[in-house]
């Protein structure tokens, strides 16, 4: 795996300006793709500009002063991605990784209260001895519980040990949240799932997306910030 990649060759996604460089810092292959992770030096250097230089932002999470979800990262290539909650105490500021109207990574600053709770969606489940079920999360983690949950629903967890404090199942009248397509970032209700296809509204307009682009982020209100 090569250290770095060309500008030309980022996921759309990403917000960095492609006509500056030639190459950017390529995040550590880990829990999110690379559509929906960035690298934590890079976002301490220009998203949130607490380092000039990638030497200064490896020298900031080498002191351990850097949190994503809870866990102090020392990697300046450590991947944070969608909904991951990214935490410097020593500022006392707390983000959170969003897409924003034009489907592209942004940290949002949150309040404090907000950094203990992340939202995960289930894209997978199996079963287990005892009754159990293993269930695989968006952001690469796997939870073992008896929770009633399907396939598409979200969990509301606790950080930084990661507890289901709550589950949002997909169904009508749901919060949802668009990942994916051309309308990624918009925040909407769902009116209706047919299949694989999905209808929500936004601004009392039906809009038809795929129901695989769905993340579930509150029965009627979102349980985290979204702006």
């Amino acid at each position: 795996m090569k250290n770095h990649l060309k500008l030309v060759a980022t996921p759309k996604t990403w917000f960095v300006p492609r006509k500056t460089k030639v190459f950017t810092v390529r995040p550590n292959p880990g829990a999110h793709s690379l559509e929906y992770g960035m690298a934590l030096g890079l976002l301490l250097r220009d998203e949130l500009k607490l380092a000039s230089t990638m030497g200064e932002a490896r020298k900031i999470v080498n002191s351990k002063e850097v949190l994503v979800d809870g866990v102090a990262r020392t990697d300046h290539r450590f991947m944070v991605g969608l909904f991951d909650v990214l935490s410097v105490p020593k500022l006392k500021k707390q983000y959170r990784m969003l897409l924003d109207k034009k489907g592209r990574l942004r940290l949002a600053e949150i309040a404090a209260k907000e950094s203990s709770v992340k939202l995960a969606k289930v894209v997978g489940k199996t079963a287990l001895k005892g009754g159990k079920i293993q269930f695989n999360l968006h952001d690469g983690r796997n939870i073992i519980s008896d929770a009633k949950a399907q396939v598409g629903d979200t969990f509301v967890v606790s950080l930084p040990e990661v507890k289901i404090t709550k589950i949002l199942p997909v169904r009508k009248g749901s919060k949802v949240f668009l990942i994916k397509g051309k309308h990624a970032g918009d925040v909407g209700v769902l009116k209706e799932i047919k299949g694989v296809e999905a209808t929500y509204v936004l601004d009392g307009a039906d809009v038809d997306t795929a129901k695989e682009y769905l993340f579930v982020v509150g029965d009627k209100e979102s349980e985290i910030s979204l702006e």
